[in-house]
């Protein structure tokens, strides 16, 4: 029969057990196999130690390649874009690499007529509305609405009526009409422009970050790639960009075959090299007028322009 008095016992017995295994245990670690677990965690502790130093000397050598494509830049690209204007335009997630490309630009000897930065509200879809309003209310007399895109798409006809404003025209654009356009979107949260903006620019160097990933990320993906298309159906156009991300504006790019053909792009411009890359581009596609894909990710043809003139 069991009974409380069977319960202690068995409890006794167990305890007694645990008790055993522990010196038995203790025992046998203080013996040989504590000498090799000892072992063992020196081991790990010099492996983990080497790692770091790889990791040190890793860094530091990408840091020395970053110094030498800074070095290197006055070579490879000084004055090659001298006399030549420039605009630079900023998408969300650029501004963390846009003053490296723009300083790589003046290395190559270019004027930048105007830096703007297109902001999130620019792309996100519910403003697609309010930006026909501002196409149509932002008009200049040398900034019309004649021959703008006749759709429901504010992001495609405020791209296209920015692009008439910042790019070369045969009519020039006054400064003054450029003022007034620039302000209009800037008040309205839609832009923000540096000071001494001026029109005129011959190509534009499109800075851009990694993909959108909120709940509205597809479509305002897609807005960027419409923006770069109304711009690179005025002036020639180059991407230096993030190839990171699922919808990102190079990889978009590079995977329409008619775009592919007219826009140039960099994948790795947050780096000083793809800033290098980024300048010798605009180099080819003004003087060779060639479009090239380059830098590392997918759809790269190769590292940088094969021979830049």
């Amino acid at each position: 029969m069991i009974n409380f008095r069977y319960h202690v016992v068995s409890l006794t017995a167990v305890f007694l057990a645990l008790a055993i295994g522990l010196v038995v245990g203790t025992a046998a670690l203080n013996g040989p196999a504590a000498d090799s677990l000892k072992d063992q965690i020196e081991t790990f502790r010099n492996d983990n130690n080497n790692l770091r130093g790889q990791v040190a000397q890793f860094k530091d050598e990408a840091g020395r390649e970053e110094d030498f494509a800074v070095e290197a830049a006055p070579m490879l690209v000084g004055g090659k874009l001298a006399g030549r204007n420039l605009l630079v335009v900023v998408l969300p997630g650029g501004e963390e690499h846009a003053d490296g490309v723009v300083s790589m630009l003046g290395v190559a000897g270019a004027r930048v007529t105007a830096r703007v930065a297109v902001t999130d509200k620019f792309l996100a879809p519910e403003n697609g509305v309010e930006l026909l309003d501002y196409a149509e209310n932002a008009t200049q007399p040398t900034v019309t609405a004649a021959g703008l895109p006749l759709n429901s798409d504010g992001v495609e006809t405020s791209s296209a009526l920015l692009a008439r404003a910042l790019l070369a025209q045969a009519s020039p654009v006054a400064p003054a009409d450029l003022t007034a356009v620039l302000t209009a979107y800037a008040e309205g949260g839609y832009l923000a422009v540096e000071e001494n903006a001026a029109p005129g620019a011959e190509a534009t160097v499109l800075v851009s970050g990694t993909a959108a990933i909120d709940k509205d990320a597809a479509r305002k993906n897609q807005n960027a790639v419409t923006l770069a298309t109304q711009f690179a159906a005025a002036k020639p156009l180059v991407i230096g960009g993030s190839g990171i991300g699922d919808g990102n504006l190079v990889g978009e790019v590079r995977g329409d075959p008619t775009l592919s053909k007219t826009i140039s792009t960099v994948d790795n411009a947050a780096t000083a090299r793809g800033q290098l890359v980024t300048a010798l581009t605009v180099v080819e596609r003004l003087t060779a007028n060639k479009a090239g894909q380059y830098g590392l990710g997918a759809g790269a043809t190769s590292l940088m322009p094969s021979a830049a003139p």
